[in-house]
């Protein structure tokens, strides 16, 4: 089953990266400190939550998972196609912009906060390499994940084909309407495939984040892709939700770490 339970958390896990060696999850909203609109795992530090709360949930989560605050290499999400090299952890103080994080070292935790965007997981198993991303419509557009695979590719000699991704939980089609500008960026990223992630049904656009992601990755050489088609929107006692929750949530996190050995 992708859902476990470590205490008061539940976590998600995607099967094909269950891996000796790999740590990863997507951590739900259940099991943390912080009060309503936040409740209660709130991962992130800039939607008004207090912080020392943020700071104990993000304790428990590294917990669930066998690593420690000081593991921690997080980045300023900020729907780029930037892409940070984590070759040892990182505090929290001046953050660098960065929307995709990759590393090879196994003392390093990757945390990055989602609440609608696309977790992106790449887990190359030959050279003990990992990256994760965060895509929304933006990050897709701009694509992201591609540029987190070639930073792999050029960081440690990864190829695409050998690469492992998981596309975690996220907002589904079914609840992503988009306007004209997006349905634009969209049709430059993927050219003639859009019309494969663009749904207009009366009058309304939606866009599939999901197959959009597979799709680039695709392109850029990745075989093995599993998409766990989780729906963020609608779930929301697991799940932090962007829109569904108008805006007024907080963030659920997903870690990716290489252990030594």
């Amino acid at each position: 089953m992708p859902f476990r339970q470590v205490g008061d958390l539940r976590l998600y896990t995607l099967d094909s990266l269950n891996l000796p060696g790999v740590i990863h999850a997507a951590f739900t909203r259940r099991g943390g400190v912080s009060p309503a609109p936040w409740a209660s795992l709130n991962l992130g530090g800039t939607v008004g939550d207090d912080r020392n709360r943020v700071l104990e949930n993000k304790r428990r989560a590294l917990e669930a998972v066998g690593r420690s605050p000081e593991s921690l290499f997080e980045v300023w999400q900020v729907h780029s196609a930037d892409v940070g090299h984590a070759r040892a952890p990182r505090g929290q103080e001046d953050l660098q912009q960065a929307d995709a994080i990759i590393t090879d070292h196994p003392g390093v935790t990757l945390l990055m906060r989602f609440a609608d965007c696309v977790p992106v997981f790449l887990v190359d198993p030959r050279k003990q390499a990992v990256g994760l991303a965060h895509a929304g419509w933006l990050g897709t557009a701009r694509r992201t994940v591609v540029h987190a695979v070639e930073a792999m590719g050029r960081a440690f000699g990864s190829a695409a084909e050998d690469l492992r991704v998981g596309i975690g939980p996220s907002i589904g089609p079914d609840h992503y309407p988009v306007g004209p500008e997006v349905v634009e960026a969209v049709r430059q990223a993927l050219g003639p495939r859009a019309d494969e992630v663009l749904d207009s049904t009366n009058g309304v656009v939606r866009l599939d984040l999901w197959r959009a992601n597979r799709l680039l990755l695709e392109g850029a050489g990745v075989k093995s892709i599993e998409v766990a088609g989780v729906c963020t929107a609608c779930r929301p006692d697991d799940w932090y939700s962007h829109r569904g929750e108008a805006g007024r949530t907080g963030r659920f996190g997903a870690v990716l770490a290489l252990t030594a050995g």
